[in-house]
């Protein structure tokens, strides 16, 4: 197929504006999205360039990189010149992104505020498409002794065990504890489900002499705290 005339391949690109050679000569942190993703898809398709299949996907995922992560195979295969191969090399590099976020935010043993008790959870569940619940647990100088999904679900909500959760911290020697669970509409308002599921938590804690620090709502960008909003 003659490719239009109307459109550039990389190569018609001068050298230094190539993404693969603009890397190298100016560093990985100059490269936009759009140009990172074309390195990772490799070449284009047809008449359409890799920058082309990249603009795309960019497209599809209005330009977020965090509803590009949420994108399945099928989803990124929709799309003309994307085949499986090429879906799953894109969902592999984001992936390895999401665990170098993570590992990051476990070299960060000690939590001394909301914040820190953010940016720890976020790393694990701000990206996913699907509610999940997290506990870290932690000593009396607030370092955290363990990490442990409690609950998953689906779109709409996760169920918890209380005593499975508290018997975790038992069993791992801990004296404080803390929760999150993400909504990945993006809401941070608490429903009811998440204030009675706090209330049993906190209440069940007591009881054992182990202290609920909080219970926090993750979105991709921002967090709400129960303990901050007065809430426990």
């Amino acid at each position: 197929m003659r490719k239009r005339a109307d459109r550039k391949t990389i190569k018609d690109l001068a050298e230094e504006d190539r993404p693969r050679e603009k890397m190298l000569l100016r560093g990985v942190a100059a490269l936009s999205d759009q140009e990172l993703i074309a390195i990772l898809l490799n070449s284009g398709y047809n008449e359409d360039s890799a920058l082309d299949l990249a603009s795309r996907i960019l497209k599809m995922s209005d330009y977020s990189l965090h509803n590009l992560s949420r994108l399945s195979v099928s989803d990124l295969s929709s799309i003309k010149g994307i085949g499986p191969a090429k879906a799953i090399t894109l969902i592999a590099a984001l992936e390895l992104g999401r665990r170098q976020k993570y590992s990051t935010a476990l070299q960060k043993k000690k939590i001394t505020s909301s914040r820190d008790a953010y940016e720890y959870f976020s790393a694990i569940m701000a990206d996913l498409p699907h509610e999940e619940m997290w506990m870290i647990t932690l000593d009396n100088a607030n370092q955290v002794t363990g990490s442990y999904r409690i609950g998953q679900g689906g779109i709409t909500g996760t169920v918890v065990d209380v005593r499975l959760v508290l018997k975790t911290v038992i069993l791992g020697n801990a004296t404080q504890f803390i929760v999150a669970h993400n909504h990945p509409s993006g809401n941070l308002n608490p429903s009811d489900a998440d204030k009675s599921i706090t209330q049993k938590l906190h209440e069940g804690g007591k009881i054992l002499d182990i202290r609920m620090l909080d219970h926090l709502i993750i979105t991709s960008e921002k967090y709400f705290s129960f303990a901050d909003n007065g809430l426990m």
